[in-house]
């Protein structure tokens, strides 16, 4: 990556840059696959580490490879984006990456959310927190340890996906939300990727929320809806004589399948 390509401001989409004020704690980019989400989360650290006086952050990613191989040594990673007068080290044994000026930030794996238990943050860069296994409680774990400095603060990145402790994180009145298309940075994809990508799947449930960045509702062609399961809940279990789970998977790949 050239010096041009790693000046983050005179690249960067509007929408990519932190936002300004003190009226928020979380930052959840939301949006569609190639929109650019890892890079802006990359560079919000970097630039929070470097001129934000941050001193401790937490890294969390899907997995402990995604955390590696996206968060930290992808493309559009940290080691890659900084500069190279503020590259910071990586210890994989450690799980820590240090930066010149002594800042230093700490991974962590969705997968194991109880390692969130007892390290302290000021900052915290959550990636593709929906497609988290243990989400809901990897999540609260994260929350927990992010009580560091004046203003705390979360960057989340993410393609939507209809889980309902992402949703509740939308709702929060300190959330300021950011949402955007993969056609948003189609100077910086193929051509021939976006064409086929979207004679693929624009327009179906799958494009609106891995293209577009939907956060749908419900998946449209659903037989069992939330809205049906929640109203249809009892507080109390009978007595049952048998439970009958039946499976019927499509044996086909389009959108009525």
């Amino acid at each position: 990556m050239s010096l041009f390509e790693k000046d983050w401001i005179f690249n960067a989409r509007k929408e990519q840059l932190i936002p300004e004020g003190d009226h928020w704690s979380t930052w959840l980019i939301m949006t569609g696959r190639g929109w650019g989400k890892t890079r802006t989360g990359a560079e919000s650290v970097i630039e929070s580490v470097r001129f934000g006086g941050v001193k401790r952050t937490h890294l969390i990613g899907r997995t402990v490879g995604d955390v590696r191989s996206v968060m930290i040594d992808g493309e559009s990673g940290i080691v890659n984006c900084s500069p190279n007068d503020f590259r910071p080290h990586y210890s994989p044994s450690k799980r820590l990456l240090t930066w010149p000026n002594g800042s230093v930030a700490l991974t962590f794996s969705s997968d194991s959310p109880e390692m969130l238990r007892g390290p302290q943050c000021e900052l915290l860069w959550a990636d593709e927190l929906g497609a988290w296994k243990r989400g809901d409680y990897a999540w609260s774990m994260a929350m927990f340890g992010l009580r560091l400095g004046k203003h705390p603060r979360a960057i989340i990145t993410t393609t939507p996906r209809p889980r309902k402790f992402l949703r509740n994180i939308s709702k929060k009145k300190t959330t300021i939300i950011t949402t955007g298309s993969t056609k948003e940075n189609k100077a910086n994809l193929s051509s021939v990727f976006m064409q086929q990508i979207f004679d693929e799947y624009g327009g179906t449930s799958l494009g609106r929320q891995e293209l577009d960045g939907e956060l749908l509702d419900e998946m449209p062609g659903a037989i069992f809806t939330r809205k049906s399961i929640d109203e249809n809940r009892c507080s109390k279990v009978p007595d049952l004589i048998r439970i009958v789970v039946a499976v019927d998977p499509a044996v086909t790949a389009h959108e009525k399948s």
